[in-house]
């Protein structure tokens, strides 16, 4: 029988991050404030903020704060953004690369289920003008599902982002009571595939949350059916319960068992896994770039 954890329950040492220090985050968060500009890192008072902005790596979300979903996991406001997009987000996330001095950025947003392209082609002119501006920057895109809707899915792609990642968040069994009823299992595995399949250049990620009450099997399972999908990148995290109307924790898992999940997920043939208590979906992707960079060059050596 698992364990019930009161979201009062003192968090195992383990799962403790270092206050973020240092005279360029401070100078970094300073410009920030000065600007007017919002990283995700910041906003969700992320606890790696501190080592992946020393890494030049950051999060930022578009498509505005208001989600049209309501997982049971997510503490994003929920309502009815009424088709309403910002334009100048564009403009802003061009500031943030320069800003920042980013050598990786992860674009993430919200559901926009009130959009007829559910904000494909915003998406899409956020990375444009990134990889205009700044073609030295890598650009990860962490998306809503698009409702599988093929030519949404084909409109972010022809942007040209470095990775596309669309979160599995959980195992098949929980699902339904981990995520809206408009997200799905199966959705999440077919849009991954389709991204794998119609544009094979790009790479595609996907993430497991842990401790929701989740088998060692049904994580093997999900490895499994994610590979099956062509993904490349898998990073698992600890749940972690962002107030009492949330999803209880089943469980805390010692890093330990994460580290024999990694194990077992680079035996199923991811190409980088980041596994640990503290890892979150867009945490370790300066460490993917450098892995990528050292193949490159190491191939190289060889021609």
């Amino acid at each position: 029988m698992a364990v019930e954890y009161p979201i009062t329950l003192r968090k195992p040492k383990w799962l403790r991050a270092k206050v973020p220090t240092g005279s360029e985050y401070h100078q970094i968060e300073k410009s920030l404030k000065t600007k007017g500009l919002h990283t995700v890192c910041q906003e969700a008072k992320c606890p790696n903020i501190g080592e992946c902005w020393s890494q030049k790596t950051a999060t930022i979300m578009i498509l505005g704060d208001t989600c049209t979903r309501a997982c049971k996991f997510c503490n994003v406001k929920t309502g009815n953004p009424k088709g309403f997009i910002d334009q100048g987000e564009i403009e802003n996330s061009s500031q943030m690369v320069a800003t920042m001095g980013l050598k990786y950025i992860v674009i993430t947003s919200v559901d926009r289920d009130d959009l007829r392209d559910h904000g494909s082609a915003h998406f899409a002119a956020v990375v444009e003008r990134i990889n205009s501006d700044h073609p030295d920057t890598m650009v990860e895109v962490l998306i809503p599902d698009f409702d599988n809707n093929a030519v949404s899915m084909d409109i972010l792609a022809r942007s040209n982002p470095f990775v596309i990642a669309q979160n599995i968040e959980t195992v098949k069994d929980l699902t339904s009571a981990v995520r809206d009823p408009r997200a799905g299992y199966q959705k999440s595995l077919d849009v991954l595939k389709y991204y794998k399949t119609h544009y094979p250049h790009i790479t595609t990620k996907s993430s497991l949350m842990l401790g929701l009450g989740e088998t060692r099997d049904q994580i093997e399972q999900t490895m499994r059916d994610l590979r099956a999908s062509g993904v490349s990148i898998l990073t698992m995290g600890q749940y972690l319960q962002p107030s009492r109307r949330h999803l209880k924790i089943e469980r805390f898992y010692h890093p330990d068992e994460f580290q024999k999940l990694k194990e077992i997920a680079e035996s199923y043939g991811f190409e980088f896994v980041a596994s640990g208590p503290m890892i979150r979906s867009s945490y370790k992707a300066s460490e993917f770039m450098n892995y990528l960079e050292n193949k490159r060059h190491e191939k190289s050596k060889l021609h």
